[in-house]
């Protein structure tokens, strides 16, 4: 075989086993896009998203819509052509699997986190939502967690509403800890609950839960406590009861992320003016109860996908600006917040056309 031929043939043998290892050896990464969008004052599959009962609403006649990122599931292989691809596509953007999976939790633990904090974030933009228009929303010391292996455990469960300890009434989450360091190891407490189950019926139909159990646990001392000091093994939290119903109809999105569009979407619901002015606005961010928006991750994938769809401003948290800023799609304008209160006041401005007093996002 001439020297020529047999180094073409060299060649292209490994062409085609570079094209095969590329197409068949998986490399360590996951994709993120741009994920559908979701009208916060309108419909989905038929439904409200925001329903409210209880309390006079009012329409809108614009969109304020929540975001979502697209990405690779926990069994996808992806492969070196398709990493490469992702990596000079202006739509997608390859990260490190582990970024999305943590090698330390399974695909089911994942989606179990996402799920809660989807959750979380519902609760908070409702109280968020309601103290912003000045709506008195009845706050409850909880039991969050009860840790495995201590007295509390199989007697107080998470979301018991506590109301006493002890006899003493309990109104601040720090009061807890303090009525119990006032006994020593080995003594009895007594913890006047309102059980869970109980809680959250009275929660979901807007009424105050009042029926008590009181539950004796002896108090026993952290493994790694040197200074003796008692525990009963709970974490305390704080929980919120509604003078009023809200729902949220919102299946298979996970995430904490659409927090401020929820709050923004109960606060035009319950406003009689059109806070959008007729304008098609999205926004990302988590929020907090007193209103604190909080940063997401792939916000370049949300403004894409909200542009895509028609939003000419997308509401962006502050610490995600830098980031949106490097790579705005043409026509959207990026708005800065940070509270619920600077969303609000946005939302006025753009509604009135006040356009030029909207913080807008750097790249600095």
């Amino acid at each position: 075989m001439p020297r020529r031929t047999a180094t073409m043939l060299a060649s292209l043998l490994m062409l085609i086993a570079l094209l095969c290892a590329g197409l068949l050896i998986p490399v360590p990464y996951a994709e993120m896009s741009p994920g559908p969008t979701y009208d916060t004052l309108g419909e989905h599959d038929g439904e409200r998203v925001l329903q409210i009962n209880g309390r006079k609403t009012y329409e809108s006649r614009g969109n304020l819509n929540m975001t979502t990122v697209r990405v690779t599931g926990a069994d996808y292989k992806m492969n070196l052509f398709e990493a490469l691809y992702g990596w000079t596509s202006d739509e997608d953007l390859v990260v490190p699997r582990d970024t999305i999976y943590p090698k330390n939790k399974t695909a089911e633990q994942v989606d179990q986190e996402n799920a809660e904090e989807f959750t979380q974030s519902q609760d908070s933009a409702k109280v968020a939502a309601l103290r912003q228009l000045k709506i008195k929303v009845a706050e409850h010391v909880v039991v969050q967690s009860v840790f495995k292996g201590t007295p509390a455990e199989g007697k107080l469960h998470a979301g018991d509403l506590i109301k006493a300890v002890d006899g003493k009434p309990v109104r601040q989450r720090d009061e807890v800890a303090k009525l119990i360091a006032e006994h020593k190891p080995g003594e009895k407490v007594v913890v006047s609950v309102i059980p869970a189950k109980a809680a959250a019926e009275a929660r979901k139909n807007g009424k105050e839960p009042n029926a008590k159990d009181a539950v004796s646990v002896t108090l026993t001392t952290a493994k790694d406590d040197r200074d003796d000091r008692a525990i009963v093994g709970i974490a305390p939290g704080v929980d919120y009861t509604l003078p009023f119903r809200i729902d949220i109809k919102l299946a298979d999105v996970g995430g904490p992320s659409a927090g401020l569009m929820f709050a923004l979407g109960i606060v035009d619901k319950l406003t009689p003016e059109d806070l959008t002015g007729g304008k098609f606005i999205a926004g990302t961010g988590t929020i907090d109860p007193d209103g604190k928006v909080g940063p997401i991750g792939g916000v370049e994938m949300k403004t894409v996908g909200a542009r895509s769809k028609g939003a000419e401003y997308f509401l962006t948290p502050e610490d995600n600006c830098a980031a949106a800023a490097r790579d705005t799609p043409d026509g959207l304008t990026l708005v800065k917040v940070d509270t619920i209160d600077d969303a609000v006041e946005a939302l006025r401005n753009i509604s009135e056309g006040d356009t030029e007093k909207l913080p807008s996002c750097t790249t600095d």
